[in-house]
């Protein structure tokens, strides 16, 4: 089995004259980014592996996530999830090395949105609901495939076993 878990950046600001790419948190985003990595921690949703945009704002969000973590798991910077479509994603996700059971992908919508919606075959439909009406910012997918290898992952082959948001965890309003 493989786990998919994709966590959207947290609420980020977005100062005049700066790019997109390197737009900070905002303070609510600061808030609910050690949420989420509290809930992955005590729901032990542990990654092996963390691919993270290089965009300031998904930098900041594994920051704040990763010291909620027993054990901060490897995590590496992959430049082709910032602004990616969701085909483009399933890409980088096929190519994780096969020692990794379960990875943790920090990016942007609409492409984290999309992926879920084109991996998730069936799972929790409360769940899938909430995730087809809005993916809000620290918004987090949990998929899971009876695959052994990533590279057999393709379209309706998930399971959704989860979506959650900060607010779906009574810590705030879902941006």
């Amino acid at each position: 089995m493989r786990r998919l878990m994709l966590l959207r950046h947290a609420k980020s600001n977005w100062p005049a004259g700066t790019a997109d790419r390197d737009r900070p948190l905002a303070a609510r985003g600061r808030e609910a980014a050690p949420v989420m990595g509290r809930y992955l921690a005590d729901e032990l949703l542990l990654p092996d592996l963390v691919l993270v945009s290089p965009a300031r704002r998904t930098q900041e969000t594994w920051d704040l996530v990763a010291p909620m973590l027993p054990e901060k798991p490897a995590s590496q910077n992959e430049p082709r999830i910032y602004e990616a479509k969701a085909h483009r994603l399933l890409d980088v996700v096929r190519e994780t090395e096969g020692t990794v059971r379960t990875l943790l992908m920090i990016g942007h919508n609409p492409g984290f949105e999309d992926l879920a919606a084109l991996l998730a075959g069936h799972g929790d439909r409360y769940a899938a609901a909430r995730m087809s009406q809005k993916y809000p910012t620290c918004g987090l997918a949990v998929l899971d495939f009876a695959v052994e290898d990533w590279r057999d992952l393709g379209p309706r082959g998930g399971r959704l076993d989860r979506f959650v948001t900060p607010a779906s965890l009574g810590e705030g309003p879902d941006e």
